[in-house]
């Protein structure tokens, strides 16, 4: 079989393979804008855009898409407002600011913006597939058993990612509590990154420590290099 031509290709194949976990509580809501045919517009011009290339990129592991960002965009961190306003990409969704979008979108802006960003780096959740229970935003951990829920997809969830062409020399966890834990411990088990660096999550730096968000960009900024 003929290799893809490019990492957009490889993105997209991916993102049309993803389902729930099988042992997904019925409670649980899953978010997959890959089945939308708005969200798979939004998520194909934001590939082709960005990654119609063969570069090497590492790779970022956020916790798992909200509900008001890459939940319904396909595209990690990035709400409906900056896909357009930033990213070029006209969309009909609602335009609601979302916390942790506008952190990170800062953050690219001092790295140099989305082209020389996105040319070096590769932004993914431990899960690609949101979740919401009762009406709100549901990270992955919180769910009762929430590794036997996860462990097997999310492992063949990253095997597949590292295809895109992906430096292993160091990954990032955005999120220094249990995502870092459990990406570390994945890590551990299949050696896939020499290295897992931690990175303080956006939202909880806009919620928390607003004050020093400027502080927090720089850290992101040296750490990326």
């Amino acid at each position: 079989m003929a290799e893809p031509e490019n990492i957009s290709t490889r993105i997209l194949e991916f993102y049309q393979t993803l389902s729930a976990p099988a042992k997904l509580p019925k409670s649980v809501e899953t978010l997959n804008p890959y089945q939308t045919d708005e969200g798979w517009d939004t998520t194909s011009r934001f590939y082709h855009k960005y990654y119609t290339d063969k570069r090497s990129r590492r790779m970022l592991f956020g916790i798992n898409p909200g509900r008001f960002g890459g939940g319904i965009t396909g595209v990690p961190f990035t709400d409906p407002l900056l896909l357009e306003t930033v990213c070029d990409i006209e969309n009909s969704f609602n335009k609601r600011a979302e916390l942790s979008s506008r952190f990170i979108y800062e953050m690219i802006a001092s790295y140099g913006g989305p082209e020389e960003f996105y040319n070096k780096f590769y932004i993914t959740g431990m899960s690609p597939l949101g979740f919401v229970q009762d009406g709100k935003n549901l990270n992955y951990y919180d769910l009762a058993d929430w590794q036997k829920i996860f462990e097997k997809d999310m492992t063949a969830w990253v095997k597949a990612q590292l295809k895109f062409n992906i430096d292993t020399s160091v990954a990032y966890s955005i999120g220094q509590g249990q995502n870092l834990k459990f990406l570390n411990r994945l890590n551990d088990e299949h050696g896939f990154f020499d290295e897992i660096v931690p990175l303080p999550h956006p939202r909880w730096v806009m919620q928390y420590r607003l004050k020093r968000k400027a502080e927090f960009i720089a850290e992101y900024l040296e750490k990326l290099g």
